[in-house]
């Protein structure tokens, strides 16, 4: 079962990767950083600040930082325990997947799948009764997450995977967040 998974994943991967050309190639190398998201970051932090006040973003920050650390190492030790190739670096794919780009640690699950969708979602929570189309947030971890698929850095279940325990964290932040400001 778990081969027939991996061959699938492997498939699916082939297929992504594929979509991409020569000619997109330098602008899903910007997008897979996130420093250049930046102007997209100050925009929400800005909404937050605006429907928060300064103590409640303060407090806001804070958790997001203790979450991308939680998000980062958790991804980080299930590498480091999974030991999965890259797609760039697996062989069987070395001849058939486009590279753009390399890394030499593992793959498994996507730190930048984790992080996106953990920020996204806490984000998510809290400006949804605010604003209707809030839910558009979503696109950042979706075309950041995917970014890794196009350039050879990632497999679909890594990012499926990251996505999952992003939520996860991102929904449990919120929740920890709320009743810390409620009690404060």
């Amino acid at each position: 079962m778990l081969e027939k998974i991996i061959h699938l994943d492997k498939e699916l991967l082939v297929f992504l990767n594929g979509l991409g050309s020569d000619t997109f190639d330098g602008l899903w190398l910007i997008i897979t950083k996130q420093v250049y998201w930046t102007p997209i970051f100050l925009v929400i932090f800005y909404l937050l600040q605006k429907k928060l006040g300064w103590k409640n973003f303060g407090y806001y920050i804070l958790f997001t930082a203790v979450l991308i650390l939680l998000c980062d190492q958790t991804a980080n030790l299930f590498k480091n325990g999974f030991h999965r190739l890259r797609p760039c670096n697996d062989d069987e794919l070395k001849g058939i997947i486009r590279i753009v780009k390399s890394s030499k640690s593992f793959s498994f699950f996507s730190g930048h799948a984790t992080n996106s969708m953990a920020t996204t979602v806490f984000a998510f929570m809290i400006l949804k009764k605010y604003y209707k189309h809030s839910y558009l947030l979503f696109l950042f971890p979706l075309i950041f997450a995917y970014s890794r698929i196009y350039l050879g850095l990632h497999f679909p279940t890594d990012i499926v995977t990251g996505y999952v325990f992003g939520a996860f964290f991102g929904f449990i932040c919120y929740k920890l967040y709320m009743k810390y400001i409620l009690s404060h």
